[in-house]
């Protein structure tokens, strides 16, 4: 089983991977499905993995958005052909940058001797 900053350094890795395509715009986005494909892919894992931390490491961190990123992911896996682009879009450019920063500190919170998480 993954300890909770393994995961967290897995939704650091899905974001570094949004953000290698979102880079080429919100044209490219709307244009490209392959583009929408792997973003919301993505999304969903982001979601995955902020499910698997459990309440109790959302408790403990309430900081972070939690039940939000959840609600993400399962508006994605369920509702996937009427998913709003736009409101995807706008994740992507708003929060995700946010997430990134809340989620690093939270990595080097983690880190520090005597912390759990390991």
């Amino acid at each position: 089983m993954r300890n909770p900053k393994g995961r967290l350094k897995d939704i650091l890795d899905a974001i570094a991977k949004i953000e290698r395509y979102a880079a080429r715009g919100r044209e490219a986005f709307e244009q490209e499905e392959l583009i929408q494909t792997w973003v919301l892919y993505h999304i969903q894992l982001i979601g995955e993995v902020a499910a698997q931390l459990g309440k109790a490491f959302h408790q403990a961190h309430p900081e972070i958005p939690w039940a939000q990123i959840v609600a993400m992911r399962n508006v994605l896996v369920h509702e996937y052909f009427g998913v709003d682009l736009q409101e995807v879009w706008r994740t992507v450019e708003r929060d995700l940058p946010a997430l990134k920063n809340q989620i690093e500190a939270l990595v080097k919170q983690l880190e520090e001797p005597g912390c759990y998480g390991g």
